[in-house]
């Protein structure tokens, strides 16, 4: 049986001119990788001032363990303390399968450039989900 040799993992980091984060993922997100990526994450969140979002593309990714997972969840956690939105844009089926079996897919925006939830939260709106008071609607 022939095997496929697995991608090289790899990130390619940018912010863009409206000082939105952006990595690439390239491979498998796994226990060899895993905090490379959180550094990589780290370099954007604690720099001043910290960007609005941080979108990762997932597009080029090829596996991930629960240490990959755990990666994104703390990525998570440290994007929320620092006000930064966190996508995981282009989600390949293996992670959408990962996110969906252990219930955190709702924790992560993704997909839409346009979606502006931080969090898994729009941030136009209160935890409960109704309108925050600066974009409330005018009374009557």
């Amino acid at each position: 049986m022939t095997t496929q040799p697995e991608e090289t993992f790899g990130l390619e980091a940018a912010r863009d001119p409206a000082g939105d984060a952006h990595i690439r993922v390239t491979g498998a997100l796994d226990w060899e990788s895993a905090d490379e990526l959180v550094e990589a994450a780290r370099t954007f969140l604690n720099t001043a001032p910290a960007p609005g979002t941080l979108r990762v593309c997932c597009e080029r990714l090829t596996s991930c363990d629960s240490t990959g997972l755990t990666a994104l969840l703390t990525i998570r956690r440290e994007a929320t303390e620092a006000d930064t939105g966190l996508f995981l844009d282009d989600q390949p089926p293996l992670l959408r399968r990962l996110l969906g079996i252990t219930g955190t897919a709702h924790l992560f925006g993704g997909a839409d450039p346009g979606d502006t939830r931080r969090g898994g939260r729009d941030r136009r709106h209160a935890a409960d989900g109704s309108p925050a008071p600066s974009q409330a609607p005018p009374g009557p």
